[in-house]
C-alpha cells in the first residue's frame, strides 16, 4: 500500500512531518515541525473518515469543530495544547488533522518497563496529577483513557502530562456515526477505554463520571506499584482487585486505591480533591527519594477555572536515585503541597477582600489600586493571576515552588509581584476594551477566524503572525521570539 504520507512532505504549506508516532484505529500521529513558529515540534493525528467525498470531509470538519470546542479552551501546562483542526487532500484523498504541542519525555509504560515504582513515588504521581483531573473535571471533560501509555513524565521538568484525551477519540467517532448512520437515527453510545482501566459502567454502557477517571487513575497506579496489567490483579471470578499480594503498602493509601477502584461509581470518591484530602491523613508517609520534591506555589488561580503549574518546577519522581530524605521532610511537604493546593481556592476568592492586618497600610492601598484598575480594564481576576504569576516565576526563577506569605519577610516579593501587575495592567490597558474583555477565553478556533478572514484578502497566515507579532512585542519587547507563546498565558496577549 502507498504511504501518501512520509517523513518530508508538507502539509497545510507549513508543517513538515518528521516521523510517524504510531497508528490506531481512526488513523495515525505524525510528529512535525511547523515553520511558521521556527519549526517548533508538534504532533499531528489523523483523522480520514471511513465515509469519503468532499461533503463528507466538510461534515466531518463542521462536527469536529462543534465537538471539540471545549478541548479548545483547556489551558493548563500539565495538558497538551489543541492548537488546530484543518483539512487536507492527498492524491484526491480527504484528511482531517488534528494539530497539538508535542511533549518531550517518557510515557509511563517506558518508566515501569525500567524499574517499579515506589509507595512515595506513586503517591506524588497521585499528588501531582489529581490537580491536572480536577481542573479538567471543572470544564465537564472527562478523559476516559487514563493509563501508563496515556501519561508522559515531561522532560524538562518531571511532572505528569495527560495525553490522547479520550474524548478526541469520542468526537471521531461520533462523526462516523452520524456520516455513515441513517437520517433519523440516533448513534449507538460509543464505549471508549482500555480494559481492565475503564470501569464497568464506561466499557459495558458508555456512560462515564469524573471519578470513572478515578477509578482509571487507581489501575494505573497500582500497574506503576507491581509491574502486573490489570488482568493480573483482577480475580475473573469475583472481580475484586488482588492486588496486596504483588506489593505491600501503607494500610490507610491501600484503602484510598481500593475506594478509588469501587465497582459502583457511587461507592468511589467523588472528586479528585477528596481524593487529595484523604492522602493527606495518612500519617506516616513512606520514605522518597532525594530529588526535589512536589512545591505548590501560593500566588494560586481557583483550581475550578485555571490551574496553575510552574513550568521549571524541578519535580522529578526520583526512579534512579537510590538516596533517602528524612521521613518528616517528604512528611511535610506533602502534607503543606496538598493543603496549599486546596487552599488555592479560598485564597483566591477572598484575595480582593482579605485580611491585610499584618499588611502595612501602603501596601493595603496599592493592592487596592491594582484591584481598581483591573476592574476598569475588564480583565478576568483568575487569568490575571495566572499571567502575573507566570511572569513573577519568569524574572525570579529562585521563587518558583515557596509559598509566598503576608508576613513581613515576604514583604519584598509581594512588591515585586505588585510591580510586575502593575506594569503589565499599564501595557494590557494599550489593547481594545473587546480585547481586553475576552483575555483567558481565546482558543484556537479564534485564530482560524483570523486566518480566514486574511485568507479573503489574499494574504497567508504568515502575515497575520507577523503582525500579530510585530503589536505584541511592541508590548511585550522582553518576551522570546522563540517562545511557544501559544502554550502561555501570555500567549492570550498575542491573540488578542
Amino acid at each position: 500500500m502507498i504511504q501518501l504520507i512520509y517523513p518530508g512532505i508538507i502539509l497545510r504549506n507549513h508543517y513538515t512531518i518528521v516521523r510517524e508516532l504510531g497508528h490506531g484505529g481512526f488513523g495515525r500521529t505524525y510528529l512535525a515541525k511547523d515553520q511558521h513558529r521556527f519549526d517548533e515540534l508538534c504532533v499531528l493525528k489523523e483523522f480520514a473518515p471511513q465515509v469519503q467525498g468532499s461533503f463528507a470531509l466538510q461534515k466531518s470538519q463542521e462536527l469536529f469543530q462543534r465537538e471539540a470546542q471545549i478541548l479548545y479552551q483547556l489551558k493548563h501546562l500539565q495538558i497538551p495544547r489543541f492548537r488546530e483542526l484543518f483539512r487536507e487532500t492527498i492524491n484526491h484523498k480527504g484528511y482531517l488533522f488534528f494539530v497539538q504541542d508535542y511533549v518531550e519525555g517518557f510515557n509511563y509504560r517506558s518508566l515501569l518497563n525500567q524499574q517499579a515504582f515506589t509507595e512515595a513515588e506513586v503517591i506524588q504521581l497521585l499528588v501531582q496529577i489529581l490537580p491536572v483531573l480536577d481542573y479538567i473535571h471543572s470544564y465537564g471533560v472527562i478523559h476516559r483513557d487514563i493509563s501508563p501509555d496515556n501519561m508522559i513524565q515531561r522532560q524538562s521538568d518531571g511532572l505528569p502530562m495527560l495525553i490522547d484525551f479520550g474524548g478526541v477519540k469520542l468526537i471521531q467517532a461520533k462523526v462516523e456515526s452520524e456520516l455513515a448512520g441513517q437520517p433519523g437515527q440516533n448513534p449507538a453510545p460509543t464505549r471508549l477505554g482500555k480494559v481492565g482501566y475503564a470501569p464497568d459502567e464506561q466499557m459495558r454502557l458508555g456512560v462515564v463520571y469524573p471519578n470513572s477517571d478515578l477509578y482509571a487513575l487507581s489501575a494505573t497506579m497500582l500497574v506503576l506499584l507491581t509491574g502486573k496489567e490489570p488482568q493480573q490483579l483482577i480475580d475473573p471470578q469475583t472481580l475484586i482487585w488482588n492486588w496486596r499480594k504483588y506489593t505491600n503498602l501503607h494500610p490507610k493509601f491501600g484503602e484510598i486505591l481500593d475506594k478509588m477502584l469501587a465497582y459502583r461509581h457511587s461507592d468511589r470518591f467523588s472528586s479528585a480533591p477528596e481524593v487529595l484530602a484523604a492522602l493527606s491523613a495518612i500519617n506516616p508517609l513512606p520514605e522518597t527519594s532525594a530529588n526535589p520534591p512536589l512545591q505548590v506555589v501560593s500566588i494560586s488561580q481557583n483550581q475550578q477555572n485555571q490551574s496553575l503549574s510552574p513550568q521549571s518546577l524541578p519535580n522529578q519522581i526520583g526512579k534512579y536515585s537510590n538516596i533517602k530524605t528524612p521521613l518528616f521532610v517528604f512528611i511535610s511537604i506533602l502534607i503543606m503541597g496538598i493543603f496549599g493546593w486546596l487552599g488555592g481556592h479560598y485564597w483566591l476568592n477572598n484575595y480582593a477582600n482579605q485580611d491585610l492586618n499584618q499588611l502595612s497600610k501602603i501596601e493595603e492601598k496599592r493592592q487596592e489600586l491594582l484591584q481598581e484598575k483591573r476592574r476598569l480594564l475588564g480583565i478576568d481576576f483568575n487569568f490575571f493571576v495566572d499571567l502575573v504569576n507566570e511572569e513573577f516565576y519568569a524574572r525570579y526563577p529562585e521563587q518558583r515552588g515557596r509559598i509566598l506569605t503576608d508576613t513581613p519577610s515576604d514583604s519584598i516579593w509581594r512588591e515585586k509581584w505588585d510591580q510586575i501587575a502593575d506594569e503589565f495592567l499599564q501595557r494590557l490597558a494599550k489593547l481594545s476594551e473587546q480585547s481586553r474583555i475576552k483575555l483567558g477565553t481565546y482558543s484556537i478556533n479564534d485564530l482560524e477566524q483570523s486566518k480566514a478572514t486574511v485568507y479573503q484578502l489574499r494574504l497567508s497566515s504568515q502575515s497575520l503572525y507577523d503582525l500579530a507579532d510585530a503589536k505584541f512585542f511592541d508590548l511585550f519587547p522582553e518576551q522570546s521570539r522563540n517562545a511557544n507563546l501559544l502554550g502561555l498565558y501570555i500567549g492570550q496577549v498575542w491573540q488578542a
